[in-house]
C-alpha cells in the first residue's frame, strides 16, 4: 500500500519554489498562483498573452550591483561586462549600466541596441570570430572603447579601417589557451580544435601581437580568454591564467611590450536544478582576485586591469518563461513505465537549449497549488519535431490539463535571445515586473511581423 504521507510530503515540496533557481521575488498567492515582484503570473498572460518571458527587474538590478561591488571589492581594478548574447533589450541595458555594468556585443545589432540605449562607447566591447568590414567600420565610427582581434585578417582588416579614418583603436586580442572547461561540448570554448581566438601553442597569439604593436592605427591594450560556459568554479581559471600570463610574459620579452589588460571571459554557472551549486558572485570574485595577484607575484608582472564577462549569471534567474498547457497524453513506455506527455503552447521557438545540448531546467504548475499524485511527464511543445522537449523528465502533478499554466525557471538567458520562428510561430513577448507593476521589454511578434516579410503573400 502506498504511504499516503509521504506522497502528501513530496507533493508539497514540489509547490515550493527553491530561491536558488527562481527569482528572488516569486513567491506563491494564496490560491497558490506563482507571482513575480507581487504580480501573478495569470494576470501577466491575460495582459501580454502566453507564452511569456518574465523578468524580474529588481532581482536584475540586484546580481549587476553585486557583480560590480564584489569584483571591485580588491587591490585589483576590475571591469565587468553583461554579455548582450544571453539577452538583449534596451530596458535590460539601461537597468545593467544604472548598476555599473559595461556591455559586449558580438554583432551590429547588438551594438546598436546597446548605443540606442543610451551606453557611451567607451563602455562597450565589441566581440566575434567574423566581424565584417561594415561592423567594424560602426564601431569605429562610434568609438567602441574596446575591439576584441579573434584573427590575422581581422587584425590587417581593422587596422586599415582604422588608418583610414586617422584614429587609433584599443585592441585586445583573444587567446586559444588549451583548457576546457567542465561543461558541454557546444558551450566549451578554449579548447584548440574551435573557431574562436589565436593559438597560444602554435605561436599565433606571439605573431598577432606583434601585428598588432607594429601598427600605427591599433593600440594593444591587453589579451582576452574565455574557457566556457556554466562554470561552477574557478579552477578552469586558474589554468587559463597561467598561460595567458605566459603569453604576457613572451610579449614583454619577446616584443619590449607590456599589456595592461586581461580578459579571463566568465561563462559563471547558476542553478537550474535543486543540486545545482555554483559559487557566490562573492566567492567567484575573490578566488579570481587571488589567481591573478598569485600570477603576477609568479612572474613578477605588474598588476593588470583585469576585465570579467559573467555571462548568463546576471539576467538568467531572473527570468521565467510561462506556458499554458493545451493538451495531456498518457504513453506507455514498457509494460512497466507510463509517461505523460503534457504539451505547451510554445517549445523550441522559444527554448532551443534543451534540443540542442541537453539542458534541463525546473518546471512549476504556475495557476495553483495542487495535492494529486505525482506521476512521470514529459513537458513538450507544439512543433511538428519528436524533439521539440521543453522538460524531458519531471515528475508532475496528474491533475495537470487543459488551460494549466506551467512556468519553467531561470529561463533569462540564452532563451528568448536564441529564439526562432519556426513552423512560422510568433517570438513571445518579454515583460518586467517591479513593485508590483509590469512593464513590456519586447513586445510579442504577429502573423503580419511574419508575413510583412514575405514577398510571395505581398
Amino acid at each position: 500500500m502506498p504511504n499516503l504521507w509521504d506522497n502528501a510530503m513530496v507533493s508539497a515540496q514540489t509547490n515550493l519554489l527553491d530561491p536558488n533557481i527562481w527569482p528572488l521575488s516569486a513567491t506563491r498567492t494564496d490560491a497558490g498562483e506563482i507571482a513575480i515582484a507581487g504580480v501573478p503570473v495569470s494576470e501577466l498572460v491575460a495582459q501580454y498573452g502566453s507564452p511569456l518571458f518574465v523578468l524580474d527587474e529588481a532581482d536584475v538590478r540586484a546580481r549587476a550591483k553585486a557583480y560590480h561591488a564584489a569584483f571591485n571589492d580588491s587591490e585589483v581594478v576590475t571591469e565587468v561586462f553583461y554579455a548582450g548574447k544571453a539577452f538583449m533589450a534596451g530596458k535590460v541595458i539601461k537597468w545593467i549600466v544604472d548598476e555599473g555594468l559595461n556591455v559586449d556585443v558580438c554583432t551590429a545589432g547588438e551594438l546598436e541596441v546597446a548605443l540606442r540605449a543610451g551606453v557611451a562607447p567607451e563602455r562597450i566591447l565589441f566581440h566575434g570570430n567574423n566581424k565584417s568590414v561594415s561592423e567594424l567600420e560602426r564601431a569605429v565610427e562610434v568609438g567602441v572603447g574596446r575591439i576584441v582581434l579573434d584573427s590575422f585578417i581581422e587584425i590587417e582588416r581593422l587596422a586599415n579601417i582604422a588608418s583610414a579614418r586617422g584614429v587609433t583603436v584599443q585592441v585586445l586580442i583573444r587567446l586559444t589557451v588549451g583548457v576546457e572547461a567542465h561543461t558541454h561540448e557546444f558551450i566549451s570554448t578554449a579548447h584548440e580544435d574551435q573557431k574562436f581566438g589565436l593559438s597560444i601553442a602554435s605561436g599565433a597569439a606571439l605573431e598577432a601581437a606583434r601585428m598588432v604593436i607594429e601598427s600605427d592605427s591599433l593600440s594593444l591594450l591587453g589579451l582576452h580568454s574565455h574557457i566556457g560556459s556554466q562554470i561552477f568554479d574557478a579552477q578552469g581559471f586558474e589554468i587559463a591564467a597561467q598561460r595567458v600570463f605566459d603569453t604576457a610574459v613572451s610579449i614583454r620579452e619577446d616584443l619590449d611590450f607590456t599589456v595592461s589588460e586581461l580578459n579571463l571571459g566568465g561563462g559563471m554557472g547558476i542553478a537550474y536544478l535543486g543540486e545545482d551549486d555554483p559559487l557566490r558572485v562573492e566567492q567567484m570574485a575573490k578566488a579570481l582576485h587571488e589567481i591573478v595577484l598569485k600570477e603576477c607575484e609568479r612572474v613578477q608582472f605588474p598588476v593588470p586591469r583585469l576585465l570579467v564577462e559573467p555571462g548568463r549569471a546576471i539576467i538568467g534567474p531572473a527570468g521565467i518563461t510561462v506556458y499554458e498547457v493545451g493538451t495531456t497524453k498518457d504513453v506507455d513506455v514498457t509494460d512497466d513505465l507510463a509517461r505523460r506527455y503534457v504539451s505547451v503552447d510554445g517549445g523550441m521557438s522559444d527554448n532551443i537549449r534543451t534540443a540542442l545540448y541537453g539542458a534541463e531546467y525546473t518546471v512549476a504548475l504556475a495557476s495553483r497549488n495542487s495535492s494529486a499524485e505525482l506521476i512521470d511527464s514529459r513537458v513538450v511543445g507544439k512543433h511538428c519535431e519528436s524533439g521539440d522537449i521543453v522538460i524531458r523528465d519531471v515528475r508532475m502533478f496528474s491533475d495537470i490539463g487543459p488551460g494549466d499554466l506551467l512556468a519553467v525557471a531561470a529561463t533569462g538567458a540564452y532563451c528568448r535571445a536564441m529564439a526562432s520562428n519556426y513552423n512560422h510561430m510568433v517570438r513571445p513577448a518579454v515583460v518586467s515586473v517591479v513593485d508590483g507593476k509590469s512593464e513590456l521589454v519586447l513586445r510579442r511578434e504577429t502573423i503580419e511581423d511574419l508575413l510583412a516579410l514575405d514577398a510571395g503573400v505581398n
